[in-house]
């Protein structure tokens, strides 16, 4: 019994030697995508904040929302070239489908900036998750999503004070034709419906969708190279059904990013329409 623990080592090595052989031949596993790909390593820190991949797309984003607007509007002419018209296509787009539409012209104007800003800054942001190289949206980490949902709620709330300052938050609280002892349970679900539901809603309808997107894409198109690449063989028939699904999500991630723009500009909207109704 006193050699049994001298013999351990011996024979984990001999266990380990036969077991390689078998290893060695094994099949190669898939790794699909995994929730790390949203925290990746951080490059380098500026100004003491950590700066990572994704903010570098986000940067990249921001610069490209820039130069675009201003080459589009530096030389405006009045019969606009093609770009021109393309620039000013996409901001007639906010100010009359989203703006004025719902909050009519004189609204609309006071209100633009700030729907033509979160309208192209979530637009462009989503859209980096298609490009080669980027691979990633930068509203696919809370920081984007949270706080453009901050300014929604910022806004709507200015917009309604600014319109009665007496009469915003009873309003919104108590609205009219309600019996009284009905408010104790209309209320606490206007509270939380109006000023706290709002802003998480917005923010996670923005980051879930992309996350969601970016982790399809990966999986399809990790897919497609497990199988070419790792596989061989027949199984390339696989990696030809894959990169097709891959394809085909590539188009309708296009879609998903113009119409998350879309919907958190017209929810913000939506909600400066509700907060200067004329019931506030």
């Amino acid at each position: 019994m006193t050699d049994a623990p001298k013999l351990e080592p011996a024979l984990t090595t001999q266990a380990a030697t036969l077991i390689a052989p078998f290893a060695a031949d094994a099949p190669p596993e898939f790794h699909g995508p995994s929730i790390d790909e949203f925290f990746p390593e951080v490059l380098f820190t500026l100004a003491g904040v950590p700066v990572t991949r994704i903010h570098l797309i986000q940067f990249l984003a921001t610069a490209a929302i820039v130069l675009i607007f201003w080459l589009g509007t530096r030389r405006m002419k009045v019969v606009p070239g093609r770009f021109q018209s393309l620039v000013e296509m996409g901001l007639d787009f906010v100010r009359v489908n989203i703006g004025e539409d719902l909050l009519g012209k004189k609204d609309a104007q006071r209100f633009l900036p700030i729907l033509t800003t979160i309208f192209f800054m979530v637009l462009f942001m989503n859209i980096t998750g298609i490009i080669p190289f980027l691979n990633i949206a930068g509203t696919a980490i809370v920081a984007v999503p949270l706080t453009l949902a901050l300014v929604s709620y910022v806004t709507f709330i200015y917009a309604g004070i600014k319109k009665s300052p007496k009469n915003f938050f009873k309003n919104s609280l108590f609205p009219s034709g309600v019996p009284w002892p009905i408010y104790i349970i209309v209320t606490p679900i206007e509270l939380i419906s109006t000023f706290i539901i709002r802003p998480v809603t917005l923010t996670l309808r923005l980051l879930m969708n992309m996350m969601v997107g970016h982790l399809l894409l990966v999986l399809f198109f990790a897919a497609t190279q497990f199988f070419l690449i790792d596989m061989g063989g027949w199984w390339s028939a696989l990696a030809a059904g894959s990169l097709a699904f891959g394809f085909v999500f590539t188009l309708f991630e296009i879609l998903v990013a113009v119409l998350q723009a879309y919907v958190f500009a017209l929810l913000t909207a939506v909600y400066i329409q509700l907060a200067v109704a004329e019931e506030h």
